[in-house]
């Protein structure tokens, strides 16, 4: 039966009704983990129909042409293409194996966009024989897929992705200037061999004003474009649209705020006292905000009604006088509420100081995402007869990798109830990035198991039949 865990701070995790109902019913979660390893991932894709619908509606309040391409690199499993289809969106592709996927399971071309950081010449072979957009990020890039298109005749399809100008927003390592790409295209005929569709750009961070200006930026690109002959049709602003993981603003104030007082060697909130990168009692760069006020619906409504600097109208009025569709390629935000990951108790022990730790049957890359932790509290799952008394009522969790520092989270965890070997650990709402993005398969440890729900039973989903 489902018990309670905790952060010694505490951060509540926000659950699904089908992720409760999981929960609670302990016998199901032993025959999945029996059936399929430790640890095991857990899909139900519902909530993306929820969370596309809120960002479509947010799109229509302005009366924008509006669309959604669903960021595949944020989860593997072939479950997730589906549904996206199933939904209406597209499919922002970062590699050929995702490519090949998308098409196999029947994404029209023209919903996909190849937005890669580095691309290899299968990739643009396969994108250009299928009429897909490529998104190029620099001169390089540009010269290949003409290159490969020239072989066959073929005509080339493309956004260009810029590199932002403006003093707020921070240098990236992504696309090139707008004088740049302008200068690039120069020598090269509009509409014959390539066929600019659109501009793209990708910002780190979750403010909407800077979206609001890349968005600008953009049209004011697009605009010259169209006087060298080119006939672009879309802005496309990229994911890093917010979601929140948690329900209470206080607790998430308090973590911090606890945080920044520990004494140096207290490890009663986290390991070694680590401050996760906080300073000055909030966190900083490097760790993703697990409670966010302003996401997904009313954060689209915030940048399409902001009016820029020196601008008379706002973004989604723009949009709609240039004829533009804007875009957006979520993938975090899309996936909220549709996955968590399952693993087993392997034993309970000290540290050779005394430490309490709880080992699991699972290693730190398998939830984990570039965030220095995963600041969401786990449920406790007691199974029906555990291999010793229950005694841990605090503890660190570690994993499978032979190195010191394996932790799977990094804060201290509360076991009112206690736990032991054969118990099962729950963590919530892994579907967006905490799956895959990072997994590894060192020590030929096998990776988790990819679990779908259809027709009212859990299925093996297809990406773990596939060979890559």
């Amino acid at each position: 039966m489902r018990e309670k865990m905790y952060g010694t701070a505490r951060l509540t995790a926000r659950l699904e009704p089908w992720m409760e109902e999981l929960l609670n019913n302990d016998a199901l979660c032993r025959e999945l983990i029996d059936a399929h390893g430790s640890p095991v991932n857990v899909h139900e894709f519902t909530a993306m129909g929820r969370n596309v619908t809120e960002l479509r509606s947010a799109a229509a309040a302005h009366d924008i042409d509006f669309q959604i391409y669903f960021a595949r690199k944020a989860n593997k499993s072939m479950g997730a293409i589906d549904r996206a289809v199933r939904e209406e969106c597209g499919v922002d592709v970062a590699s050929l194996n995702e490519l090949r996927q998308c098409l196999d399971r029947g994404v029209p071309p023209d919903r996909i966009i190849v937005t890669a950081a580095v691309k290899s010449r299968a990739l643009m072979e396969l994108a250009i024989a299928s009429g897909v957009t490529i998104s190029l990020d620099n001169e390089d890039e540009l010269h290949d897929a003409m290159e490969v298109a020239g072989d066959g005749g073929r005509r080339l399809s493309v956004a260009l992705r810029l590199a932002v100008s403006h003093p707020t927003i921070p240098a990236t390592r992504f696309g090139l200037r707008a004088a740049h790409w302008l200068k690039a295209l120069a020598d090269i005929e509009p509409g014959a061999r390539i066929q600019v569709a659109g501009v793209h750009f990708h910002l780190n961070g979750y403010d909407p004003h800077a979206r609001a200006i890349g968005i600008t930026e953009a049209l004011g690109v697009i605009t010259e474009l169209r006087a060298a002959g080119h006939q672009p049709t879309f802005v496309d602003m990229g994911g890093g649209i917010p979601m929140s993981y948690l329900d209470d603003a206080a607790e998430w104030t308090d973590f911090w705020s606890a945080l920044e007082l520990l004494p140096a060697g207290d490890e009663s909130l986290t390991w070694k006292s680590d401050r996760l990168g906080t300073s000055g009692g909030a966190p900083v760069a490097g760790v993703y905000p697990y409670h966010q006020e302003l996401v997904r619906g009313q954060w689209l409504d915030q940048i399409l009604a902001t009016v820029p600097d020196a601008a008379s109208v706002s973004v989604a009025a723009a949009l709609g006088a240039a004829q533009i569709q804007l875009r957006c390629e979520p993938g975090r935000s899309l996936l909220d509420g549709c996955g968590l990951t399952l693993a087993e108790v392997a034993f309970t022990k000290d540290r050779s100081d005394g430490v309490p730790l709880v080992g699991l049957h699972m290693n730190r890359t398998q939830c984990r995402s570039t965030s220095a932790d995963f600041l969401v509290d786990p449920v406790l799952v007691h199974t029906a007869r555990p291999r010793r008394e229950r005694t841990r009522t605090s503890a660190f969790l570690v994993g499978a990798y032979c190195i010191e520092e394996e932790l799977l989270l990094r804060r201290r965890f509360e076991f009112p109830s206690g736990v032991a070997a054969e118990d099962l650990v729950a963590f919530p709402n892994t579907a967006g990035y905490l799956m895959h993005i990072v997994e590894s398969a060192s020590h030929q440890l096998p990776l988790a198991a990819n679990l779908l729900w259809q027709q009212n039973g859990w299925v093996v989903d297809d990406i773990d039949r596939t060979q890559l």
